[in-house]
């Protein structure tokens, strides 16, 4: 096996399990401290202009999936189906961390960033139902679809997790 030295490198960068706990901690606590703030200050629906034509604080609910997805349909116990489907990608992550064998920095960062984010939302989804929702992006009349501080964790925990695997780590065969 032949080792480089950005192989060497990366693997001397290994966060600790502490470290990278922590970091999916303080995601949950920044989360779930700026939708308490939201819900304190802003009434259901309501706005605050952030950026002109580009951001908005808007309190919103989300009792569908990600990006709003099964947002408007309603059906018979949905709130246990999101907590299941929930459940089940934080099971399916936390498989594919424990079975990757990357030493990668990037991948183990990305990885507390997308726990992290999860778990604030599950947090959401267990005490009231839905998850509160409330960064508005948006240009002109186009918005893009609201999120909170956990759906940008889980981004880019994502975002790192791809870079990871498909830019630096070129031999992924060797992942699982």
């Amino acid at each position: 096996m032949h080792v480089t030295k950005t192989q060497l490198t990366l693997k001397s960068l290994q966060p600790s399990r502490v470290l990278l706990g922590s970091l999916s901690i303080g995601i949950v606590i920044l989360d779930q401290v700026s939708k308490a703030i939201v819900k304190a200050q802003l009434a259901l629906h309501e706005s605050v202009t952030i950026v002109p034509d580009l951001i908005n604080l808007t309190h919103v609910r989300n009792t569908g999936v990600a990006f709003g997805l099964l947002n408007n349909i309603d059906f018979p116990f949905k709130p246990v189906l999101m907590i299941v489907v929930t459940l089940s990608a934080l099971l399916a992550i936390s498989i594919f961390a424990m079975q990757t064998t990357s030493n990668s920095p990037i991948a183990s960062i990305g990885f507390a960033f997308v726990l992290g984010g999860a778990i604030g939302n599950l947090i959401d989804r267990i005490t009231v139902g839905y998850v509160l929702d409330f960064i508005d992006v948006y240009w002109w009349e186009w918005h893009f679809w609201t999120f909170n501080v956990a759906d940008s964790a889980i981004t880019i925990g994502a975002i790192l997790l791809i870079i990871d695997l498909g830019v630096l780590n070129r031999d992924v065969s060797k992942t699982v």
